[in-house]
């Protein structure tokens, strides 16, 4: 029997070079048929065919057209788009299928590039958790800016600690970001558009620190976890992260702030049961309670509402 292929989201994404948000756009669509194996997506590679056969034209590949709006809602059938990373979120859709009827795709994305694919009609559910400087507030300030025009909520979902990696022992005594200057501390960063990345660069900015006397700034990884192994692995000092992840690569952990992660979904007539659905589930004792039942995530303002538009 001829072996069958199949294909992860990641790797459609780099045989098209598209990115993942265009393909979880496709798929919410209907335009591209997935099926799951545990919670993770694969398409078949004799679907992947059809695709591309459908899609051909004299230029390539036609690219798939954008509503200037969220697809519609339809309960029956209706996928659903969460962005972020943190384990939470993972949860959060957990619940989302065992309370309705929608279907949850996941998008490894980082605060600001969540917020962006949102304002592109290509991301349901944003998870953000962006530090501003200049007034100490988290999300709030950016979702202003980069939402103009939109309707919109923005819920908590629990809050964190974030703070610097450092090795077993802190053996470099790295107390604050200021540390992260001295020319024998390596560190290695986030990707841009992620909100440790922006945490980082807002505490450089505010100590009149430039990133390129920190030795490492230019080398990235693309999540907390790969971050902290780096540390573990001494292929790096420093870096900056969530508290969980210190503690599952058995690092050490700095303190630096206690950051709101919030949860961002537009307001249309057509959003209104995912809205009620996410409220239903944040507020309930049951999500809390299992939230608060992994460590290291504060549950008290989990369900209210930061900051809505009328």
């Amino acid at each position: 029997m001829q072996k069958e292929l199949s294909y992860t989201i990641e790797e459609v994404s780099q045989l098209l070079k598209v990115s993942k948000l265009t393909l979880y756009d496709l798929v919410k669509k209907g335009e591209l048929p997935v099926f799951r194996v545990g919670r993770q997506m694969r398409i078949d590679a004799v679907d992947l065919e059809h695709f591309i056969h459908n899609h051909k034209s004299s230029s390539g590949i036609s690219a798939p057209s954008k509503d200037p709006a969220p697809s519609s809602f339809k309960r029956s059938t209706s996928q659903i788009v969460i962005s972020g990373q943190d384990l939470v979120l993972d949860i959060f859709g957990k619940y989302i299928e065992k309370k309705s009827s929608y279907k949850t795709l996941r998008s490894h994305t980082g605060s600001l590039n969540s917020l962006i694919s949102m304002y592109n009609g290509e991301c349901d559910i944003a998870s953000l958790h962006m530090f501003d400087g200049d007034t100490g507030e988290y999300n709030i300030p950016y979702i202003k800016r980069i939402l103009v025009g939109y309707s919109y909520i923005l819920i908590n979902l629990m809050s964190r600690k974030a703070g610097i990696y450092v090795q077993k022992g802190n053996p470099l005594q790295i107390q604050s970001c200021r540390d992260l200057q001295q020319k024998h501390v390596r560190i290695v960063n986030r990707e841009k558009g992620s909100g440790a990345r922006i945490l980082l660069d807002e505490q450089l900015r505010l100590n009149s620190i430039p990133a390129n006397g920190i030795v490492g700034y230019d080398q990235e990884e693309t999540s907390h976890l790969s971050v902290a192994s780096s540390i573990a692995s001494g292929k790096a000092d420093a870096g900056i992260g969530s508290e969980k992840a210190a503690k599952l690569a058995g690092i050490d952990f700095v303190p630096l702030i206690s950051e709101r992660y919030d949860l961002a979904i537009l307001k249309t007539s057509a959003t209104q049961p995912l809205i009620q659905t996410a409220k239903e589930i944040l507020d309930s004792e049951e999500f809390q309670t299992e939230v608060a039942s992994l460590g290291d995530y504060d549950t008290a303002l989990t369900g209210k509402v930061m900051y809505e538009t009328q």
